[in-house]
């Protein structure tokens, strides 16, 4: 399919781009991230790999314009050895943790002692130019994290919880009683469809801890094996469909001298505990029902564990959770969401400080009665402002792009997905107090407003091309991606939709990411890529995203439909005979459901890890969006692929992980069976020992190529091949 006008060049750095993207985890290797900001704004903390190929996390510390090393595992002695923790395997797994080594890290409140783990083994190191430094533990360790005075680390070995100081003298604070029962982790369901990925934290007096005692007992139990390895016994996974039941989630306050008080509320009526903590004004706790219409705040007795309503938020649809909140200020001020029609608002102590228009994405942190948050005016950009009771409300990042970060004492760090790519800045004095600060004027003690942390990561071979659109009555946000060969009007392209489509993700925007450049790399095949956010999508309001309720599949086909005819009506190279379709999870729900719907309009598809029996996943995401099985089991007939089988008319390449323990293999080769019992032909690609993110560098390789192949050939060569 490669055009007879392509270069060398071009031609080559084509060929390469597949194995680049793998090597590099989709570009993600030797870039800046997980910032800490010391109190004093100084210092910044974060992790960066050796090189945009290396996949091993070290440690760093930004001060006075110098980056310093401050723990690399492979000069620990002995770091590295031993086998990472099944609870932590399956913590990064829900993260979709790319890398190996230091993934993650813990301070206490001066961001002076760090904690991390190093294959079980837990390790600390001080921030004023010590060496990195062993901490005996009881056993394996998962999520270390010091106090705030610095004296302790508390962590979770084996499921229990345990509080170490630096000398060695640990406490078990909590025993897990049986198998099913962990101290101190986040559920599945909370750190898959939460954004909650932890589950204890400390109080300020670094004397008592609010843990999360999870029972898994009534959930659903399923088997993982290996049938590439038939020696290998199966897996047991704790996973709960929709419809079932979820684990028992409770809350205890322990002391460090060994008392225990359980928190108290109506867990029958509120069964998930989506976000908790301990701040100056006490500890705290976020739950939802199981309809997830209502989500209730509470404030929570140390002594007694006795708790009272501070906020409650209901939705006829569901109630959005977002990333950073409920947060207090240092008056006391609740920090939180607030959606009305078209906005979702932010707003600090009942008040609405974001004008209409602004859409809310996350909090990302409370330093006296200052807010820093992430939020969008436009959907094809993210950016970080701050407010503040005297300043108002101030964007702190100016360059288009998707951005997120991090501040104290002063200091901003700002990472954003530019349209260049990952770029990182620390932004200091004026700057980050929201004047201009990244034009080069000094900051006022003498120090530049901005400065770039250094990335590694690997320029990408493919130079995205982007077009963006606006796209029929909707005004879909689209982009086109067209071969930088190709000239406009010299023939027929044909088209392949490369979409996600679904909740909380998007793949349109004025920024390059791995999905941008694959998309491009499409298109040097020979294709006209068409990318398209539809209805369910973030950053366009609550209106937006709650179009999708009750039916995940029908808004989201639809936009798919209008957005190729508007675009083809504007481009007129783009050939409607021959249309193909690609995506990975819902986005290969939507490949695969687009050709057994709308066989006269897509000729092919290839779904990866696609979730074709709605059933089947798990109880907060999907009955977020489809309700109870129970009570409305007519959205999970009407959502699913499962029983439609017999539609399908066009060639479908279907591609899973046997050890995806998200979107289950069960997926895919039920959808195959009732297909071959339908008589419908259609392509089945598994892969042995692969999650729902693969990780083999090889497989990430070939499964590009493997797909330009099915779709080229399903195709019938299409236009501009040699």
């Amino acid at each position: 399919m490669y055009s007879s006008t392509l270069t060398s060049e071009q031609s080559a750095n084509s060929a390469d781009f597949p194995h680049q993207f793998a090597r590099s985890r989709r570009f993600s290797l030797g870039v800046p991230r997980h910032f800490t900001v010391s109190p004093d704004g100084r210092r910044v903390l974060f992790v960066r790999t050796g090189s945009g190929t290396d996949p091993v996390g070290r440690l760093w510390q930004y001060e006075d314009g110098t980056e310093r090393l401050l723990a690399d595992p492979a000069l620990l002695v002995g770091a590295g050895s031993g086998a990472v923790p099944e609870e932590e395997r399956l913590r990064r797994e829900r993260a979709r943790e790319r890398s190996v080594g230091v993934v993650s890290y813990a301070t206490d409140d001066a961001a002076r002692l760090v904690a991390f783990a190093l294959s079980g083994a837990l390790w600390a190191v001080r921030t004023d130019g010590g060496t990195p430094f062993s901490v005996p533990a009881a056993g394996p360790v998962v999520d270390p994290r010091p106090s705030p005075d610095g004296r302790y680390i508390a962590y979770v070995s084996r499921r229990c919880f345990h509080v170490v100081d630096l000398t060695g003298a640990d406490r078990q604070l909590a025993r897990a009683e049986d198998p099913e029962i962990s101290y101190g982790l986040a559920e599945y369901a909370a750190a898959e469809s939460m954004h909650r990925s932890r589950g204890y934290w400390w109080a300020p007096d670094s004397r008592h801890v609010l843990v999360a005692r999870v029972d898994t007992s009534p959930v659903e139990r399923r088997y993982l094996s290996d049938p590439a390895d038939p020696t290998k016994p199966p897996q047991a996974i704790r996973y709960p469909a929709a419809g079932t039941a979820n684990a028992e989630v409770t809350l205890e306050l322990l002391s460090l001298e060994g008392e225990r008080v359980e928190v108290e509320w109506d867990r029958k009526a509120y069964e998930y505990v989506v976000a908790a903590g301990w701040d100056a004004h006490g500890p705290f706790v976020t739950v939802q029902s199981r309809d997830q219409r209502t989500m209730r705040t509470l404030t929570v007795d140390p002594e007694t564990g006795a708790t009272e309503v501070l906020h409650e938020r209901t939705d006829p649809a569901w109630v959005e959770i977002i990333t950073g909140t409920p947060a207090r200020t240092a008056s006391g001020a609740l920090v939180l969401p607030e959606d009305e029609g078209d906005t979702r608002y932010l707003t600090v102590g009942g008040q609405r400080v974001t004008p209409e228009g602004l859409q809310l994405c996350a909090v990302l942190g409370v330093e006296g009665e200052r807010v820093l948050f992430t939020a969008s005016d436009d959907p094809l950009e993210t950016h970080v402002w701050c407010h503040e009771p005297g300043h108002g409300l101030r964007r702190l990042s100016r360059e288009p792009g998707r951005y997120t970060g991090a501040a104290r004492g002063g200091t901003v760090v700002l990472a954003g997905l530019t349209p260049r790519g990952n770029e990182v800045g620390v932004l200091r004095g004026a700057g980050a107090d929201g004047a201009d600060g990244a034009d080069g004027a000094d900051g006022a003690d003498g120090d530049p407003p901005y400065q770039a942390l250094t990335s590694l990561a690997e320029e990408p071979s493919i130079t995205p091309r982007p077009v963006h659109l606006t796209l029929g009555e909707r005004k879909l946000r689209g982009v086109l991606y067209l071969p930088s060969w190709h000239e406009e009007g010299t023939g027929k392209l044909p088209v392949l939709l490369d979409p996600y489509g679904g909740p909380a993700m998007q793949v349109v925007g004025r920024a390059r990411d791995w999905f941008t450049c694959v998309s491009q790399w499409f298109a040097e095949q020979g294709f006209a890529v068409l990318a398209v956010d539809g209805r369910g999508t973030p950053n366009r309001g609550p209106a937006w995203e709650k179009t999708i309720h009750g039916d995940q599949l029908g808004p989201a086909l639809e936009d798919q439909v209008d957005a190729l005819r508007a675009a083809a009506a504007r481009c007129g190279d783009l050939d409607l005979t021959r249309v193909a379709i690609r995506g990975w999870s819902f986005g290969g729900f939507l490949a695969a459901a687009a050709v057994l719907y709308h066989p006269e309009i897509f000729h092919a598809a290839v779904a990866g890890a696609p979730p074709t029996d709605m059933r089947m996943y798990d109880t907060h995401w999907k009955e977020r969006y489809l309700g109870h099985p129970e009570e409305q089991p007519e959205n999970y007939e009407r959502t699913s692929l499962i029983g439609h089988g017999h539609l399908l008319s066009r060639p479908l390449l279907l591609v899973h992980g046997l050890a995806d323990d998200n979107v289950a293999a069960a997926h895919t080769l039920r959808f195959s069976a009732e297909l071959l019992a339908a008589g419908k032909p259609h392509s089945v690609l598994p892969l042995p020992g692969a999650t729902h993110l693969p990780a083999d560098d090889a497989v990430n390789a070939q499964l590009l190529n493997f797909q330009r192949d099915f779709l080229m050939s399903a195709l019938e060569g299409g236009a501009g091949k040699k």
